[in-house]
């Protein structure tokens, strides 16, 4: 992994179109960091009244409240048509499961823009991760995509408390105008260009934060998470070595930091899912109370079954797959797997 130099003149406004698409609270913090170095930064949000209130009142109505724009550094819409064919650069912000419904709406040309993934779980219509979605279903090539990853809370963002992005790119042009776009006093970047590592991580990371949830609301303390968590980032290796093997090091704070944030923040939604359902919630029941999307719980379901179809041993994500899906007992699933931890 390589970290280029910061902008040195932060004054200075870059006239590479930009835009972001979704209105959850990730899609708030990149646009918030994007405005740091963007003339104007294209946003398409899923209805006109979130585009009314952000134009009338110059925030999000839903997420990130806190987060002002000024007017003229935003452009809001409503039709991905018009971003698309505005913008360069297209940041994918939705939630996996609602990716395939934004995309379809797509009939403008969009050869050689660049598609930058900031979605951490999986696109059900296909079952798989974004990267294969945008090159099969779209013809969107390697290429033309880049995969941002943390550790990086939006919430953390909005409060401008130091922040890590890795951005992982095949190219080195689009990694040089990635980087000058996302950098900032508070947003550090680094590159990769381990794309697929850093999807598949990204996804594992979450599903594992809703395993450390579900330890905490059990009663497990922090020498349980501990282990746990080291245990899961060599699950981790174990299952990105099987699905793409690449030189890469886990323990990079994209892969390892990134996990670590999502399994101990209280900022992390996955974790709070699984903290939910460790106090005695259903998992129905857990998923209905939250207002944003736990992607760990939609990712695990795929994750598992890959891990079946390539022979992997794999306890954690077995643990967490029978809690979520075969309504299994927390407490006793749990009680299994810590005879498996070392």
């Amino acid at each position: 992994m390589r970290k280029m130099n910061n902008k040195t003149d932060e004054t200075d406004k870059l006239s590479i179109p930009v835009g972001v698409v979704g209105s959850g609270s990730f899609a708030t913090a990149i646009v918030k960091m994007l405005v740091e170095n963007s003339a104007v930064v294209h946003w398409c949000v899923r209805n006109e009244f979130v585009k009314g209130a952000i134009e009338l009142r110059g925030h999000n109505p839903t997420y990130l409240t806190s987060v002002s724009f000024e007017q003229e550094s935003i452009k809001v819409t409503t039709d991905i048509n018009e971003l698309v064919s505005a913008c360069e650069v297209i940041v994918l912000a939705t939630p996996s499961i609602y990716l395939s419904d934004a995309m379809e709406k797509m009939t403008c040309a969009y050869e050689n823009k660049i598609f930058v993934s900031a979605i951490k779980g999986i696109v059900p219509k296909v079952n798989d991760v974004v990267a294969h979605y945008l090159r099969e279903e779209f013809k969107i090539g390697f290429r033309n995509q880049a995969v941002i990853a943390g550790p990086c809370h939006a919430e953390e963002v909005a409060m401008e408390r130091l922040s890590y992005l890795t951005v992982a790119v095949a190219e080195e042009s689009v990694a040089e105008k990635l980087h000058a776009l996302f950098s900032s006093d508070f947003i550090n970047v680094h590159c990769s260009k381990d794309i697929l590592g850093n999807e598949y991580s990204a996804i594992l990371k979450n599903i594992y934060a809703v395993g450390a949830g579900i330890s905490s609301g059990l009663g497990y303390g922090d020498n349980f998470t501990a282990v746990f968590v080291s245990n899961a980032v060599r699950e981790m290796e174990v299952f990105l070595e099987a699905v793409y093997e690449v030189p890469r090091d886990v323990n990079e704070s994209a892969y390892l930091g990134d996990l670590l944030v999502t399994a101990y923040s209280l900022f992390s939604r996955n974790r709070n899912l699984g903290n939910l359902i460790g106090k005695g919630y259903t998992v129905k029941s857990a998923i209905q109370s939250m207002n944003m999307v736990a992607e760990g719980y939609y990712a695990a379901d795929s994750v598992y079954h890959t891990s079946k179809e390539k022979n992997l041993q794999t306890p954690i994500i077995d643990t967490i797959y029978a809690v979520l899906y075969e309504e299994k007992n927390a407490e006793t699933e749990f009680k299994k797997l810590t005879t498996q931890l070392n």
